[in-house]
């Protein structure tokens, strides 16, 4: 059993690097970080800054070129790519900015897509049944994708994302194709998930005021991440 004071996720000394017609660009540079359960992460900076690529290693979609990342005290910068498959379809969830439903299944089998990806034992009417409530689209359950507002897509990709009970999930710009009212509906329900569901949510985005629905704020920027929490208390 994971010791509740460890961080869930851990940098550290952190770099990756790209190339660009013949150069080569800093994506993240000596990043230390680390997060914990209930954790809701703020990450903001410029385009181009390292926001996506750190999203990506947190997920291990992408491989750092030095230091090392820790998910849960295991060290997932050094496993194949069989293992993060299945880091990710057990542990992490991903929510979209463009929602990433699968249009020709109902909303309820969008929810229940991960849990049949991963085979897992943990597949149940009653959970998916309950998380549909838990987003509000219980009624919802027999609709398709085209049939639902931005704001409704969003919250099932929430519950899809929520599912298969990962320990992290990564959202990437969740609200950047809402309006204000639905983005702010959105943030509500995830900072709800944080604390209820005890789940680390790692938010990048361009928005200032997002920031203020976290606990923990990060600016990143040509690749160097700071931790505005700890400048706000100096």
């Amino acid at each position: 059993m994971t010791d509740s004071s460890s961080p869930v996720i851990k940098f550290n000394k952190v770099s990756k690097y790209y190339m660009a017609g013949g150069t080569r660009v800093t994506a993240l540079k000596a990043v230390d970080m680390e997060l914990h359960a209930g954790d809701f992460v703020t990450v903001m900076g410029p385009s181009g800054g390292g926001k996506t690529t750190l999203l990506n290693c947190i997920g291990g979609l992408d491989a750092p070129d030095a230091g090392e990342i820790f998910l849960n005290d295991r060290l997932i910068s050094k496993m194949s790519d069989r293992e993060l498959t299945q880091l990710r379809r057990k542990e992490i969830g991903f929510v979209f900015q463009f929602f990433n439903l699968m249009p020709t299944l109902t909303i309820w089998e969008n929810v229940e897509l991960p849990l049949l990806l991963s085979h897992s034992s943990r597949t149940s009417d009653e959970r998916i049944r309950t998380l549909l409530e838990y987003v509000g689209l219980q009624n919802r359950a027999r609709s398709f994708p085209a049939e639902l507002s931005g704001g409704e897509m969003q919250r099932v990709a929430i519950a899809r994302a929520l599912v298969h009970q990962p320990a992290i999930i990564l959202a990437d710009e969740p609200t950047g194709n809402l309006d204000s009212e639905n983005g702010v509906k959105i943030l509500e329900l995830m900072k709800k998930v944080s604390v209820e569901f005890q789940t680390t949510l790692v938010v990048v985005t361009h928005n200032p005021q997002i920031a203020d629905y976290g606990n923990c704020h990060f600016e990143i920027r040509d690749g160097e991440l700071k931790n505005k929490n700890r400048e706000d208390r100096i």
